[in-house]
């Protein structure tokens, strides 16, 4: 797609609204919508790049409870004619048809490449990708997998969602600040994933959520891998003008940036 003179592209990821409880959620989710009431006339398209819920789970008839602030301003942006794209992340994965039917808003399950404003661009969540975390990439199967789908979808939402939103809940909780330490190029898991990518495809901007550290780092030249950082510590974003990539915090937190240049 080609940028019009004066819009942006807007990437953002990992808000997990749902967690740690209904108090902080709110005010995370109505920081969110402030911040995409700010951009949403600058805005030639905007890119949600997975975890927007700590979990979610839709059964024929039934959604999560909530999320109506974030899903009312989202159907108001699509409205206007300005596209939003969603890609599944670990934490809501078990989308289906409810953001394309009630949102117009087009859900990918694996990353995919994207031509915008003469630039290539990969996108993705990010999790399951790159060395190592086989246990995880294990189970990641097993839930994508319809028959697991299906079999969940017979449990009563009352107990379906209220069991899966306790073990969300308690398995972002485990991890703590660790998925925030900066590990070295040599560690950083999607970093390695990255230039494995670049040497069957010259990107411009490898751009993935997941990792809930923002991070903005050269990779050769004129190729980016962009992580999106989180909502619920740096709440930062990336901007797209057409020619220029940066990555910044809505609440001041671009020191704590990670960058190689």
């Amino acid at each position: 797609m080609q940028i019009p003179p004066g819009k942006n592209i807007y990437f953002l990821s990992d808000f997990h609204l749902g967690a740690p409880n209904a108090a902080a959620s709110l005010q995370r989710e109505k920081l969110l919508v402030q911040f995409l009431e700010s951009i949403r006339y600058q805005a030639a398209a905007i890119f949600l790049v997975g975890d927007m819920f700590d979990f979610w789970y839709e059964y024929r008839k039934v959604v999560p409870r909530g999320y109506t602030r974030l899903l009312g301003k989202l159907a108001e942006i699509t409205d206007s004619g300005v596209p939003v794209h969603f890609f599944v992340g670990n934490h809501d994965m078990w989308m289906k048809t409810y953001l394309q039917e009630e949102l117009n808003i087009p859900v990918y399950f694996e990353p995919k490449e994207f031509q915008l404003g003469g630039k290539q661009f990969y996108i993705g969540h990010g999790d399951g990708l790159g060395p190592g975390d086989q246990g995880y990439k294990a189970l990641k199967k097993v839930f994508r997998s319809p028959v697991c789908q299906a079999l969940f979808g017979l449990v009563p939402p009352a107990i379906g969602i209220g069991v899966a939103d306790y073990f969300s809940k308690k398995s972002r909780a485990k991890s703590g600040g660790k998925e925030e330490a900066w590990l070295g190029e040599e560690n950083e898991w999607l970093i390695t994933y990255c230039k494995e990518l670049l040497q069957q495809n010259p990107y411009d901007y490898m751009v993935f959520g997941h990792r809930h550290l923002p991070i903005d780092w050269k990779l050769g030249e004129g190729s980016r891998y962009i992580n999106l950082g989180d909502w619920i510590l740096y709440f930062t974003y990336a901007v797209f003008d057409g020619t220029n990539m940066q990555l910044a915090s809505y609440t001041g937190m671009e020191h704590k940036i990670i960058r190689n240049w």
